[in-house]
């Protein structure tokens, strides 16, 4: 019972760790092409991740989901609930949660 405070202490190690480690991982090639509209460090981390000098594919690729996903088109609850095919997926998604809520299974 005296020995609690050391299974507090004892995740200090794996902090530490990360922390000394953090500044030395490159940061997500995609972050810095999308987010930070960098495109030579992204072309860095790239090199660094696929190990390869060439990676104008891989840029291309990324700005290519870029695109589709700036054109998709986000739809509301209700427009989902109104769709026919989609409802019934809806609706049994939602009954099993409920469900696993009402039976305690998450709870164990």
């Amino acid at each position: 019972e005296s020995r609690w405070p050391f299974l507090f202490g004892a995740i200090i190690v794996p902090s530490l760790i990360q922390v000394v480690i953090l500044p030395f991982l490159p940061e997500s090639p995609r972050y810095l092409l999308l987010e930070k509209h960098n495109r030579s460090k992204a072309e860095k981390a790239f090199q660094r991740f696929l190990g390869k000098d060439d990676v104008s594919h891989e840029i291309e690729e990324v700005l290519a989901e870029s695109r589709v996903q700036r054109n998709t088109k986000l739809v509301s609850t209700v427009e989902l609930l109104r769709t026919r095919t989609v409802r019934w997926q809806i609706v049994t998604v939602v009954v099993t949660m409920g469900c696993y809520q009402l039976c305690g299974l998450n709870a164990v």
